[in-house]
Order: C-alpha cells, then structure tokens, then sequence
C-alpha cells in the first residue's frame, strides 16, 4: 500500500525516509472525505499522528504549487504542550517538507525569545510553538497571525490538564475565520469536545483506536519487588535485556536524580530529563540518547507525551504514575510506527492493589513476574555473548597474525578466558534481590495440578492473636535463624496479626514470608524476622519511622523476658494485679 493523494510535494521525502505504508490515523486524515475540512482526531499514541497532519495540511499550504513562495507571515501554526513535543514536531516536519523550501520555525519556552523574535521578523511558513511563548509573541507584536491557513493542536488533552486553555483560546482568537482547525488528542473529555465546537466547523471526526484493545505492539509485564528493592530491580531489568534504548520512569525530580546518579554509579550510560533542567540540557540529553551515548533515560512524566525515541524498545515504570491515562502515555513511548516494545512496572507488595487499578483502568493485559534474578542475567548475558557479531566478522590479515603469536604463548583456555573477562568487565553487576515479594493477583494465579497457587506459598496472614501461651505463626514460622524485634503496639491498641503483617512490612521494606512467629502482649509485640535482612530490616524502620508504631530490635539471645507493662490477656483480674505488683516490686 502507498501514501493516497499525498501532495506531490512531499513524496520525495516520503520515500527518502522509507515511508511506503501509512499508519491508520495517515490514510484516515488522507482520506477523500476529509480534504480542505477540519479534524477532531483521536489516534494511538506513537502512530504517526505528526507526519498525518504534515500531510493533511500540505493541499492547503501549497495548493498547486510545488515550493512555498517567499516567507512571510506563517501560514500554518501548530501548538504543542511541551518543549520536547514542539521540538519534535519542528524537526518532523522540516524533513517532510524540505523539498518545498519551507522555513520551520519554532517558538518555545526556556529558549532565548529575542533570537525568535529576530527570526519571526525574517519570516516563516510554519511556526510550531508551546502555547505560553506564543502567546509572549503575540501579545508583543512579534507574531502576526493574519495569513493564517491551518491551525493545529496537538495533544490538545495535555494541554487543556496543564491549565492552558486561556492561552489556546486567545491564540486561536487572533487566527482566520477561515482557517482549517485539526486538533489531535489521545482522548476526547468534555473540554475537548467544547474547545472543537469553539473553533471547528463541521469538523470530520476520525477515531483509529479501540479503547477495549491493548496496544498490539507493546507486552507489558509487572514486577514483583520490596519496596526497598526497587532501584536493585531497576538494575536487573536494564541488565537481563540489555536493549538499545530504554526510559526509566520516576515519579520526582528528586527520584530521578537519586535513581540517575545510582546507574551511573553502577556503570550505566545513562542521561537524566526532569522539569527542573534547561532546555538547553534536556535537549543534550535527549540527544545522547538518540546518537547511542547514552542507553538508559530516567525521566519525570515530562517525558511521558510526545517524544519519538526511533530505537527506545524498553520502558520501566520505577513509580507507579497516578493514573492509568499516564500509565498509557508513558508506555506509549516504546511500539511506536510498528516496532515492537516492552513496558515493566516494577511493583512493590504495598503498592499491589494501586498496580491492579490502574492496570483495570488502562484495560491491559499484563504477565506478573519474579524480578530477573543473577543467575538468570549471567545466562542471557552468555546467550548475548556467544551471539555477537564479533564471531562471525571477516578476518582480517593483521587480526590473523595477532591470533597466531597469541596462540603460541597463550593456551586456548586462557585466551577464552581473557575474552570473557574484558567482556563482562564493561557489564555491570547484577544485584542480589530479597525473595519473590509476594503473590500475583488473585486473577493471575495459575493452579500446579493440585489445588495450590503457582508462584507462592504461605498465601494471606491468617494468623489468630496470641493467647500468651505460645506465638502466632508468621509465614516464615519455623526457620532456624531468626531475631527478634519489638512493636510497642499490643492487645490494648486491639493488636492482630492481620494488620500488625502490612505494617511491619511496610515499615521495614520486606515480603510476608521474612515474618516468623508473631507473639502479641498488651502493650507491646514481639516478632521474628529472617536473620540474613535483620540488619537492612533494622536500617530500613530507623529511616522509615513509622508513625503506625515504633520498631526496635530485642538485644538479647532468644525471645528474652517479656515487659514488666505487657503480660498476657488471658489471665484473670487477680493474676493480672499480682503480676503487675510484681513487675512494680521489681
């Protein structure tokens, strides 16, 4: 299938770049019934949305005409909600209309708006621009908007939820009546819908995504890890696929600098993009990215709409975002224009239940899974090895006298064995992960033949309170080495294990089954964890300092002598006032 009625003037750059299948929002926008009219679009992220209305927009600009004439005032503005976006679109579009003698300008926050100015003032046909510096030109009477033939909004939806309605408005009051609107946007809430009966006429609505259907270009899977564990997990993950291009994305800037300096650190080429840089250093960052100096992004939502990564195969969701409309937009960046992509969320126990909302919401299918483990790394990192192109390279006369000098000196082990070495050595070291942090959800589950749960043992803490006789059992109950730690919450606070198990977990960053006995008092509870995490378990609760209740460790052998204050419940009123005498006398 080749590009319908594309203008003439655009073929040539169509075929330079190797486009001869339109993507469904293309041919839609291409479509007959659509010509010269205005378009409501809705599309799936990454499906070509900037080369579509590049090519709807040309029968407009140049009609005819195979070259723009001389510039002047723009013919064709395009809005976008972010620098990077405005950025994107202007490089896009300058190489699809490069044979018309187009001159592409862009007007964006963070860049110098005298040197904008200066170049509006020599004139252009297409100006592309984040809203709030457009409207800076107008208002200043360095953009005239009055040959205007096309306006176009894109991810007008982000733009709206940025608060930038007031400037979209006032913007498109000073276009043309008669100017063609197409307004892009992943979804279509009711502001949309308002803004399009504002400023469209009789707009053809074009739809090329099923809201009921996953991305067919993108396998997501989710991680299980201890929320101490995540940027371990971050590692791992890199590691095990080791892919060309990746985005890590953080929920902070301040995450995003703790988590960047952490792979750096760890030996990762990798770039940071958070709201706080300059333009200048975002644009370098996403440039190392996209030359190959750079293979690992970590990046706030800044970078979840609009930037089009050719070689970026793997994104990994280190926080959780807050919706499931960003969960989308954030995977979006990987399986676009038909290439395939992977996208992880990387799931801590206590932050399941969000996981499986937002995943509901988002309506996608997703594979729960271990976090990759070093012995399964060290496997791939073999599989990769064995398959480099290295082996299989032409030789070369100089290489051959190299090989027989190292052949005479060298036994064939030792050589292999070197090869390995400084193979490995520019890898970094895969980390060491608690055990599987829990179960998937219950919907994800797989039976083992035999009534059991696959992937998890000891399922929900279902543990009685204890009757001062003997401990509850925890999950891990009946381990050899374990030590004991106290939580000054008891019988009196309506202490129970059901609940007691989310909070020390939470608190100390570890899974249910690093839990052993459990032994409840009135005003305090003593409980055992696996001795190999006792001390991250002691470190975690000492930064953590839950206002749930406090952790310490209980310093002597075994479980020790109970607190005078805590005696067990089940004795009688007598027994307790004599033991409470007794712990006064004491």
């Amino acid at each position: 299938m080749t590009f319908p009625s594309t203008h003439t003037a655009l073929s040539g750059a169509l075929a330079t770049r190797g486009y001869s299948v339109p993507t469904d929002v293309q041919l839609a926008v291409l479509d007959a019934n659509a010509s010269e009219r205005d378009l409501l679009v809705s599309a799936q992220t990454g499906s070509g949305k900037t080369v579509a209305f590049g090519l709807a927009m040309a029968s407009t600009l140049l009609g005819s005409q195979e070259r723009f004439g001389r510039a002047s005032q723009p013919s064709a503005l395009i809005i976008a909600p972010t620098r990077e976006l405005a950025l994107q679109v202007q490089r896009e579009l300058s190489w699809l209309y490069a044979e018309t003698g187009a001159r592409v300008l862009a007007c964006v926050g963070g860049m110098d708006a005298r040197s904008e100015a200066r170049q509006l003032a020599g004139g252009s046909h297409i100006v592309v621009g984040t809203p709030g510096r457009l409207r800076d030109h107008l208002e200043r009477g360095r953009l005239d908007l009055g040959q205007l033939k096309v306006a176009v909004l894109d991810e007008a939806d982000e733009m709206l939820d940025l608060g930038f309605r007031e400037d979209l408005e006032f913007i498109l009051d000073a276009t043309p009546e008669s100017r063609r609107t197409l307004l892009f946007s992943a979804t279509m809430p009711r502001e949309i819908a308002a803004l399009a009966r504002r400023y469209q006429k009789d707009a053809v609505r074009i739809e090329t995504q099923r809201r009921d259907v996953q991305h067919a270009d993108i396998a997501y899977q989710a991680i299980r890890v201890a929320p101490t564990d995540v940027e371990n997990a971050v590692v791992n993950v890199l590691r095990l696929h080791e892919v060309r291009a990746a985005i890590v994305f953080c929920a902070t800037r301040e995450a995003v600098k703790r988590l960047h300096a952490r792979l750096l650190e760890r030996g990762f080429s990798a770039v940071a993009l958070s709201g706080e840089l300059s333009q200048g250093e975002r644009s370098q960052a996403l440039q190392a990215l996209r030359d190959g100096r750079a293979r690992v992004l970590v990046a706030t939502d800044v970078a979840a709409r609009g930037l089009d990564l050719p070689d970026l195969s793997l994104v990994i969701h280190a926080e959780l975002p807050h919706d499931a409309e960003t969960l989308l937009h954030r995977s979006g960046r990987t399986g676009r224009a038909g290439r395939k992509g992977l996208c992880i969320l990387l799931v801590p126990f206590n932050r399941r239940r969000k996981a499986q909302v937002l995943l509901s919401g988002a309506k996608l299918d997703v594979a729960w899974l271990p976090a990759p483990t070093p012995d399964e790394i060290r496997a791939r990192d073999q599989e990769r090895f064995l398959a480099d192109p290295i082996f299989a390279d032409v030789v070369r006369e100089d290489e051959v006298a190299i090989v027989r000098n190292l052949q005479a000196s060298r036994s064939a082990d030792e050589i292999a064995l070197a090869l390995i070495r400084l193979h490995l050595a520019r890898l970094p070291a895969p980390e060491d992960l608690l055990p599987d942090a829990g179960p998937p959800p219950r919907s994800d589950r797989r039976s083992n033949g035999d009534g059991r749960r696959a992937g998890w043992s000891n399922g929900d803490a279902t543990a009685a309170p204890d009757n001062g006789k003997r401990p509850s059992r925890g999950p891990n109950s009946g381990s050899r080495d374990m030590i004991w730690f106290r939580l000054n919450i008891g019988r009196e606070r309506n202490a129970d294990p059901k609940w007691l198990i989310p909070l020390i977990c939470e608190a100390g960053g570890i899974s249910k089954s690093e839990i052993g006995s459990i032994k409840i008092f009135d005003r305090d509870t003593r409980f055992e964890i696996t001795a190999r995490i006792a001390d991250k378990f002691a470190d975690t609760v000492r930064v953590n300092k839950s206002k749930k209740g406090a952790i310490t460790r209980v310093e002597r052998e075994g479980f020790g002598a109970r607190p005078r204050s805590s005696k067990p419940a089940d004795r009688g009123a007598k027994k307790k006032h004599r033991g409470a005498a007794s712990g006064a006398k004491a």
